[in-house]
């Protein structure tokens, strides 16, 4: 027992505050080497799983001495002990969390610096396995989401419409309604064949003011998208829209766009900021995404990146399909003749990719396929200069062969 706190104990203390003096003496000792236990498994070995459950042990130890010692500084000590442990425990989940790969960036962060750290984060972003990771507890029933906020969903089968709020990449249904859609079976193909496309499209605007024959507003779709226009198809003024102001309308279907009821899509218009929404039509099934085709997908997203941030001209192309084509009707070998010259400079170059996201493609082409949208922060350097800059929104229509993502055409 320490000298300081056995002096206070004498024949004549109470037996009771003498009890709780040599228990205060007590932890007082068993903290001293208790920290420094703490100490040296930290600087050591980094493990914190034994440390982490024998705190647990001691909180539930902590918790039965306050309620025997109710007063004086054994209560304030026990109080205080508490309040440590859930400190420590509270950390502790985030220590145990910790797998090999996180201790090898923190020591590769110690002992080569961040340049190589940086390295090592850009391996993981090619991995699949840390995509994997990240999709574990997604809904990706309609695929995987950053930076959007509301997905609608159109089945031209039924014909319906569903309204997804996305919150932190998980999905939640709002209102599934009936819907007018065009007659026309397929995707569209040319303007004025009445049929309603199918595939995922962006929105431009939020139309209102219009002629009472198309309700109280509008949202605008970005068809005929980037796709569409690589394969020529025509057309456009793809809306969701309500139904005539004065209830006469006598049509089945529509010319192309989708028409539901005008009370559902004021309330929509309430709540849906366009340009944070996405629309995906479909016919029949959608073949929902599996969590490992999507980590495949992100995965070689990265390693797309990679190639073209070090010049790496045969790894880059690599990710571009035979069918690949431009909307100007380029074709893969003007593509490549293209990028030779550019990747033939050796400009350094950082890419950022943010708000990604990546969905089903419908089509009736019988191909599996992907839209994957990012916005991307572009830099080139030529003698430490900034020889080009760009930030955009970019959009890659891919096709999914053989667990390879294949580039069909890009905006």
């Amino acid at each position: 027992m320490p000298q300081k706190i056995s002096n206070k104990i004498s024949k004549n203390t109470p037996y009771h505050l003498s009890c709780h003096l040599s228990i205060f003496s007590t932890f007082s000792t068993f903290f001293r080497a208790f920290f420094a236990s703490f100490l040296y498994t930290f600087f050591t070995s980094f493990s914190f799983a034994l440390f982490v459950r024998f705190c647990a042990s001691l909180l539930g130890l902590f918790r039965f001495c306050l309620a025997v010692f109710s007063f004086g500084s054994v209560a304030s000590l026990c109080r205080k002990v508490l309040c440590f442990l859930v400190v420590i425990l509270a950390f502790g989940d985030f220590a145990l969390a910790l797998d090999k790969d996180a201790t090898r960036l923190i020591q590769t962060y110690r002992t080569q610096g961040i340049e190589k750290t940086a390295t090592l984060l850009e391996q993981y972003l090619q991995r699949k396995d840390f995509w994997a990771s990240m999709l574990q507890d997604k809904d990706t029933d309609f695929g995987y989401f950053e930076g959007y906020e509301y997905l609608f969903v159109s089945n031209k089968s039924a014909p319906n419409l569903s309204l997804y709020k996305i919150t932190n990449g998980n999905l939640r249904l709002i209102r599934q309604l009936s819907a007018l859609v065009g007659k026309g079976k397929g995707d569209k193909r040319v303007q004025g064949d009445l049929t309603t496309p199918i595939g995922a499209y962006d929105f431009t605007g939020k139309l209102t003011g219009l002629p009472p024959y198309y309700g109280p507003l509008a949202y605008a779709t970005d068809y005929p998208n980037n796709y569409d226009k690589a394969l020529k198809r025509t057309g456009g003024g793809i809306w969701i829209h309500g139904l005539p102001l004065d209830g006469n309308r006598e049509e089945l279907n529509t010319r192309g766009c989708i028409a539901i009821d005008n009370a559902v899509l004021s309330d929509f218009g309430k709540m849906v900021d366009y340009k944070k929404a996405m629309l995906i039509t479909y016919e029949g099934e959608l073949a929902k995404p599996s969590k490992d085709d999507l980590a495949t997908l992100l995965a070689a997203l990265y390693q797309w990146r990679e190639a073209w941030k070090k010049n790496n001209l045969n790894a880059y192309l690599a990710f571009y399909h035979k069918d690949f084509m431009r909307i100007d009707g380029s074709k893969l070998n003007a593509f490549k003749a293209q990028k030779k010259q550019v990747f033939a400079k050796q400009e350094q170059k950082d890419i950022i990719l943010s708000n990604i996201s990546v969905v089903p493609y419908p089509n009736d082409e019988k191909r599996v396929m992907f839209r994957v949208s990012f916005q991307q922060d572009y830099k080139a350097y030529k003698n430490g200069k900034i020889s080009y800059s760009s930030n955009h929104y970019k959009i890659l229509y891919v096709s999914y062969e053989n667990g390879k993502m294949q580039i069909l055409t890009e905006r």
